[in-house]
């Protein structure tokens, strides 16, 4: 039986691109009824006929789907939809780096008041747990963007001091691009081969944390099983150099749009403003007190005694420390044929007609 089966699950932010496949990855759990949260009216009514179809289609009777307009600025809103839930995961917040840049106020009300406002409506009606979802961006943060997903979980890690006699735990997951998400780097280099070229690069050398949509909700959804109280959950993802990701796509892509790939051009920009040369996803200070899972690492709480007694009994831990900071400058590069399976894995490119053909030949005349 699925952790979610019979139960009362809320999303918020569901309409975006990774709330909308944790929002189906719930449904396939049979839960008893799924809420869904969001302040755009459009996409709130076209995802509810979505999981009314997906419930018909794999023949899930007996689940309720309701899906609310709502802000999470709004904290009547919430202690009202939050009645009767019993796990939230917490996926609205604005999540553009220039965007919070030019409206850090906004920033503030809905990354950061907005969280509080989640954890105050979930201890009013005695939620069973909340999963906050994180950023790479908030280590070490560069931008407004960054501070506020900093400052998000540690309000969330700093709830579970506040439960008194309540249930309810509080946790955080933390992963890096979702690629194929909307504004991922994929989809901006997709658009550029279309139009033939050229693709546009920050840096040779920038690396980063990659995986696919479907992985990361799968792995929200483990957090949330796994969750005791405090933690954040790093999700384990492999590396690899955008200049990689864009030769791949310009090599598989360019031809279905009537390019060759010859003459697709890469060209370097430099870097932007705040824009770091690789991902941070756990600092030095934070190994000190993080623990090794089989699929994530879960960095406890620094200051684990102004909270309840908290057991970590998770079922397997392979390492009770670790030693370096996890960060993708000291990663292993995915190689070109890990990248082209990773990008069909996302639905990015069609699976390769030949399988033998070698893309080491036009890679070697790009550079």
């Amino acid at each position: 039986m699925a952790f979610l089966t019979g139960k009362t699950a809320l999303v918020t932010g569901g309409c975006g691109t990774v709330g909308r496949e944790l929002v189906r990855q719930i449904v396939a759990q049979n839960p008893r009824e799924i809420r869904v949260i969001d302040s755009n009216e459009s996409e709130i009514f076209f995802l509810e006929q979505e999981i009314d179809a997906q419930i018909a289609e794999e023949q899930r009777e007996g689940i309720a789907a309701l899906c609310h307009v709502g802000d999470i600025r709004d904290q009547d809103r919430l202690d009202m939809l939050f009645e009767g839930v019993d796990v939230v995961f917490h996926l609205a917040a604005l999540k553009h780096v220039i965007l919070c840049e030019k409206s850090p106020f906004d920033a503030t009300q809905t990354n950061i008041i907005g969280v509080k406002n989640v954890i105050q409506a979930a201890l009013n009606n005695d939620v069973e747990r909340v999963i906050f979802t994180s950023s790479d961006k908030g280590v070490n943060p560069t931008n407004v963007l960054g501070t506020s997903k900093l400052m998000g979980e540690r309000l969330i890690t700093a709830a579970n001091s506040l439960k008194i006699n309540k249930r309810t735990v509080f946790s955080s997951t933390r992963f890096g691009n979702v690629l194929g998400s909307r504004g991922s780097v994929a989809t901006v280099f997709e658009r550029q081969i279309a139009a033939g070229g050229p693709v546009t690069l920050t840096d040779s050398e920038m690396t980063r944390f990659v995986m696919t949509l479907q992985q990361a909700c799968r792995l929200v959804l483990q957090a949330s099983e796994l969750a005791r109280g405090g933690e954040v959950f790093v999700t384990k993802m492999p590396v690899m150099r955008i200049e990689d990701l864009a030769k791949v796509m310009i090599y598989r892509l360019a031809p279905g749009h009537g390019h060759a790939p010859s003459d697709i051009e890469l060209t370097t920009i430099g870097s932007k403003a705040g824009e770091k040369f690789y991902e941070e996803l756990m600092t030095d200070e934070e190994t000190r007190r993080t623990w090794e899972l089989p699929d994530m690492f879960s960095v406890l709480p620094a200051f684990r005694s102004v909270y309840q007694e908290i057991d970590y009994d998770y079922p397997t831990v392979l390492r009770r420390q670790v030693s370096e900071p996890y960060n993708s400058a000291t990663g292993s590069m995915m190689s070109f044929p890990e990248i082209e399976e990773l990008l069909e894995l996302c639905g990015i490119l069609e699976p390769a007609e030949n399988e033998d053909a070698d893309i080491r030949p036009f890679v070697k005349r790009a550079a």
